[in-house]
C-alpha cells in the first residue's frame, strides 16, 4: 500500500530511498473496510487522513436525523475539528467504500517534518488546496440554491453522483431525497431553443 503514496508524493518531490522505506515499514497507509467509523463526536480528534482510495463521509445528527457535512474521495486531506486538541470532535467519520488513507498525528507530523523537510512543500501545497476548497463550499453553500448546488455538484465531481447514494447526496445538498429527485427529472428534460426546459 505505501507505493500508492510514493506515487502521489512523487508528482511533487523526488521520493529518496530512505523515506520510501520509513512509508514501507511504519503503519502509514491504512486499509478499513466500508463501513469502518473513524471518528465519533465524543472522540479526540488525534488522527488526520490522506484518502488514497475511497470514499469517506462527514457527517453530523442534529434532531435524530443524520447530516452530511462533505465527502472525501482520492487525493482529499481529511483534516477533524479538533484536530490535535483535547476537546471532542463533534462529528462522525465514516467509509462509505473500502478506503485506503494516510493516517497521522501531530506528533508524528513534526517528527516528519523534521527529518525530511522536503515534505513541507507537500503539505503546503495540501494546505492551500483545502483552504480554498473550504472557502468556496462555504460561499456557494449561502448563495445558492439546492439546484443550484447540485449543478455545481455534477459539473465538479460528477464522480460523487456515481458513487454515492442519492439519499446522501440529498443530505450534503440541504434537502430531502423526493426533493433531490424532482431537480435531476427537471434537469434531464430536454431542453427547448432558447435554453428553457421542456414542461410539457
Amino acid at each position: 500500500m505505501s507505493g500508492e503514496l510514493v506515487a502521489f508524493l512523487s508528482r511533487y518531490i523526488p521520493v529518496s530511498g530512505d523515506l520510501e522505506r520509513i512509508f514501507r515499514e511504519n503503519d502509514f497507509v491504512r486499509t478499513f473496510p466500508k463501513g469502518s467509523v473513524l471518528l465519533r463526536p465524543e472522540d479526540r480528534a488525534r488522527e488526520a487522513y490522506f484518502i488514497l482510495k475511497g470514499c469517506v463521509r462527514s457527517y453530523i445528527v442534529k434532531d435524530a436525523e443524520e447530516r452530511t457535512v462533505d465527502f472525501f474521495v482520492e487525493e482529499d486531506a481529511v483534516l477533524p475539528l479538533g484536530y490535535g486538541r483535547e476537546e471532542p470532535a463533534g462529528h462522525y467519520l465514516e467509509c462509505l467504500e473500502d478506503t485506503v488513507a494516510v493516517a497521522s498525528d501531530p506528533d508524528r507530523e513534526r517528527e516528519m517534518l523534521a527529518r525530511y523537510p522536503e515534505l513541507k512543500a507537500v503539505c503546503l501545497a495540501m494546505s492551500e488546496i483545502m483552504a480554498a476548497k473550504l472557502q468556496e463550499n462555504l460561499a456557494r453553500y449561502r448563495t445558492s440554491t439546492p439546484e443550484e448546488r447540485y449543478r455545481d455538484l455534477a459539473a465538479r465531481r460528477p464522480d460523487l453522483l456515481r458513487r454515492i447514494p442519492q439519499y446522501r447526496i440529498a443530505e450534503y445538498l440541504g434537502i430531502r431525497p423526493e426533493s433531490l429527485s424532482r431537480i435531476r427529472r427537471r434537469l434531464a428534460r430536454p431542453r427547448r431553443p432558447g435554453g428553457s426546459s421542456d414542461r410539457s
